[in-house]
């Protein structure tokens, strides 16, 4: 083999390994990418919604959010049961 043939075939073999980083990102069926969304605060109105939390009202979003999240807070469930 002569050198301009390796060098050819090494390229080629080079572009081949180098073609599968090129693939697409896949997204589910039936959506797009970038696709623009509501606000979390704004939600849904159906059955199950959280009781107490009004669909639309930030202010009451983000208590609920922090009531919620302060019920996984270990510190502060190891502090009630003592």
């Amino acid at each position: 083999m002569n050198k301009i043939t390796a060098s050819a075939l090494a390229a080629v073999a080079t572009i081949g390994l180098l073609s599968a980083c090129g693939k697409a990102p896949e997204t589910p069926a039936g959506t797009t990418a970038g696709k623009a969304d509501k606000p979390a605060y704004q939600g849904a109105a159906d059955a199950y919604m959280a009781q107490g939390w009004k669909a639309g009202d930030k202010a009451s979003w983000e208590q609920h959010m922090r009531d919620r999240l302060q019920g996984q807070n270990e510190y502060a469930r190891a502090a009630v049961k003592q």
